[in-house]
Formats: C-alpha cells, sequence, structure tokens
C-alpha cells in the first residue's frame, strides 16, 4: 500500500503492538501444509510442485476486505486481478493461466492462520499479505514453506529472509529522508527539536529507529510520543509537543490519528511542518475537516511515487483500473499491490527460464535479481536479503484535486546518511 510501499504505496498495514498483542493473543503459529511440498517434471520439462500444473499457475493472497483496512484489501486484491488478466490474455506466464486465491482475514490472526493453512498447499507465492500481526504469526510456516511473500508492511524486523520481500524501502529509511526534508526545506537548525508521534509496535519503533538515528546526525533533539491505534484524538500529544517547543513533528501512525494530530496542532497554533510516513496519509482524508490543515502542513515520505505521477508506466496502470473498476478510488493500494504482483510476474518468469516453478526455485529466481524495474518507480535489488529493496525515496503532499488526492514535491532520491545508516545496522 511504502502503497502500498512504505500501499503499501503505501496506505498500507498500520495497527501496532496493542492491536497486534490482542489479536495473538492464544494464537498459535502452527499451519496445517507441511513442508514445501513435493515436486515433479512437467510435460513441457518444466519442474513444477505446489500451486503449479500444466496448465496453471496458483497464487494467494492473505487480505482484509471487512477489517480496519477493507478499502485498502479492495484496491490491492482489484489491482492483482487486473495484472493477472492481463497476464492471462497474454497467453499467461511458462504457458501457464494465472489464478489468484483470495482469502479475507478480516484483520483477525486466528483467521488468517487458518486461511494460510488452507491455501498453502496449493499456491506457489503469496503477492499479498496485510498486516504487521499477521506477518508475525506466519513468518516461520513461509520459511519453512518456502512461499515468496510480499507483506503490505515495511518494519526492517521483516528484512534477512529468504521467502519474505519488503518492497521498496523500510520505514527507518523514510524516517531518515523525512528529517534530510525537514533540514533542507523547512528551516530547521542545529538544536531544535522535532517531535515524533509514533505508533507502538514494530511500525512505530523502527520508524523512531530512522529518526533518531538522522536527528542526531543533524544535531536535532527527538521529542517522542508513543500512541495506541486506538488513540484517535491526539490532543493531549500536541500539548505535549507544543510545551517542547518543537518546530516540526513527523507521524508514523494511521491515517485518523494523521488526521487529528494536523486538524489539532493547526487549531491551537502550532502551525509547523509535518512529515508523515506513508501509511498515515489516505485519500480520504482530503475530505475531512482536516482537509486545509493537512494541505497546507503536510507532507509523506513513500518508496513509490504517487498515483498521480507522470510516469508512464503508472499512468497506464491508472487508466487501465479506471476503465476496468470504474467508480473505484484509485489510491496508493492500486500502485501497491500491482507492483507486488509485477515484481511476481517477473520472478515467475526467470523461474521458467531456469526450468523449475518449484516453490525454493522461485524464490531462487527473485533473489538472483539485483535491479528489477517493473515501470512503476524505482529499481528495485531483491539479491540481499538483508538490505531494503530499495533506498530511493519520494516526497509527497496532499492535494484533493489530484488522482490519489497527492502529487510529488521531490522525485526519487537516496537521502544523504542512508548508506552509512544501513552499514551501521550490519
Amino acid at each position: 500500500m511504502k502503497s502500498t510501499h512504505h500501499t503499501a504505496p503505501r496506505a498500507r498495514t498500520l495497527l501496532a503492538t496493542a492491536l497486534a498483542a490482542l489479536l495473538l493473543t492464544g494464537t498459535g503459529c502452527s499451519s496445517k501444509a507441511g513442508s514445501s511440498g513435493s515436486t515433479d517434471d512437467g510435460a513441457d520439462g518444466i519442474k513444477t510442485g505446489p500451486g503449479v500444473t500444466g496448465k496453471t499457475i496458483r497464487l494467494g493472497a492473505l487480505t482484509d476486505l471487512t477489517g480496519p483496512y477493507a478499502t485498502l484489501g479492495k484496491s490491492i486484491v482489484q489491482a492483482q486481478q487486473m495484472w493477472a488478466d492481463e497476464v492471462n490474455a497474454r497467453g499467461g506466464i511458462c504457458d501457464r493461466r494465472i489464478e489468484i486465491v483470495v482469502k479475507d482475514h478480516g484483520y483477525d490472526v486466528q483467521k488468517a492462520v487458518t486461511a494460510y493453512a488452507d491455501i498453502s498447499a496449493d499456491v506457489v507465492a503469496l503477492p499479498q499479505v496485510i498486516g504487521s500481526p499477521v506477518m508475525a504469526a506466519l513468518l516461520d510456516d513461509i520459511e519453512r514453506d518456502k512461499v515468496l511473500t510480499f507483506p503490505q508492511a515495511w518494519a526492517a524486523s521483516l528484512l534477512d529472509r529468504d521467502s519474505v520481500q519488503v518492497l521498496g524501502t523500510t520505514y527507518d529509511i523514510d524516517m531518515i529522508a523525512a528529517v534530510d526534508f525537514l533540514t533542507r526545506t523547512k528551516g530547521l537548525a542545529k538544536g531544535d527539536t522535532i517531535g515524533h508521534v509514533y505508533f507502538e509496535g514494530d511500525y512505530g519503533a523502527n520508524a523512531l529507529e530512522g529518526s533518531k538515528w538522522a536527528a542526531k546526525k543533524a544535531g536535532l533533539k527527538v521529542a517522542g510520543q508513543k500512541i495506541k491505534a486506538t488513540d484517535t484524538d491526539l490532543s493531549a500529544q500536541v500539548s505535549a509537543l507544543r510545551k517542547e517547543g518543537v518546530k516540526a513533528i513527523l507521524i508514523s501512525a494511521g491515517p485518523a490519528q494523521t488526521a487529528s494530530l494536523v486538524g489539532v496542532a493547526a487549531s491551537r497554533g502550532l502551525k509547523v511542518p509535518v512529515v508523515s510516513s506513508a501509511p498515515g496519509y489516505a485519500p480520504q482524508l482530503m475530505k475531512t475537516p482536516a482537509a486545509p490543515a493537512l494541505a497546507a502542513m503536510l507532507n509523506v515520505v513513500s518508496a513509490v511515487p504517487a498515483v498521480s505521477s507522470d510516469v508512464a508506466g503508472v499512468r497506464k496502470m491508472v487508466a487501465s483500473y479506471k476503465k476496468k473498476y470504474p467508480g473505484s478510488l484509485v489510491d496508493s493500494g492500486v500502485l501497491s499491490g500491482y507492483n507486488a504482483a509485477q515484481v511476481v510476474g517477473t520472478d515467475l518468469k526467470k523461474a521458467c527460464e531456469n526450468g523449475s516453478l518449484a516453490r525454493e526455485d522461485v524464490v531462487k529466481a527473485h533473489r538472483s535479481q539485483s535491479s528489477v524495474d517493473v515501470g512503476l518507480g524505482s529499481p528495485q535489488n531483491f539479491s540481499d536479503k538483508a538490505r531494503p529493496a530499495s533506498t530511493s525515496t519520494y516526497v509527497h503532499k496532499p492535494d484533493p484535486k489530484a488522482v490519489g488526492a497527492a502529487v510529488n514535491v521531490e522525485n526519487a532520491h537516496i537521502a544523504p546518511g542512508v548508506k552509512e545508516y544501513l552499514t551501521s545496522r550490519n
């Protein structure tokens, strides 16, 4: 959803540990699916395995169509189905038709674990899994089963696993870019204090790690305010940050929290620049009372361009999506979902060229690629599982008249310090 990005693009998976802990209570991580399954040679000489027959390649999606991220889930599902229909119209991949099995978990971890057990024996890859707590519950099973998986979550804790691919940047990289943006364009100087409002859990913790590192390098102070996903009135946080004398605010939370933060700050005269992680903004916010303040104060850091961008691949995707799903909102989830599907397609083609569509060989094909450009943003490097696929960040700003209610302010660039930061983490 950085959409999908950082949705997704990234309007992305946003709930934090408070909800994750609640959902995970009493939930096991076991799966009925055993190992990655046996492999066989097809009639065409291509080795096959779970999810692959002589005529079909079956993919899986563990999504949220009835829970807090139903809008995001719908966008991703529709975008990936559009991709499958386009591929099939061209004859499929490896002379096989693409099928996507969609399971709605409603952001319930137990339902997600059950859904994974139901489909994992008969899919070769998962181009969509929504939910940080869902990924936490399934990580061991996914690695054991060697199912190439693209989570709609961007915490650095998901790195360093063969079968799990975080697309784009991670939250810490985005916040380093956010601090750089503030110092370059908003006049912040040594000794100034910036606020950082963040969800508890992997999302917020990883974002805070990046902001603190960048602030220290720039001689800035960080005043942190940890919140829960259930906190939707940030009046207390705004008051605390005002007392700290902050010159800018970072927020790594959900759209509801971003709207509250910016709206309350503006109403109380704290009209400072605010920079959000990509999951903290959604086009629906521009139809709320906070819209004028958001337009005046907010910027968003993301691993992908805004869907209104003048990028050929994005323009083509938006036009196709509008035609196929008239009346549906074109948001960052559409870009995030389509991007993940395109990458899966690239991996499957590479695996076919190598003679095997077995799960472990699809993962190998994925990891063998060091510069994949599907035309939707920055090229990505999948060869080092321990590092983000991309370190380039875009900056958007809200615009109610634009497709997806956002426009690019800065195109893809690597913020100063990112390479040093990644080296320091190793």
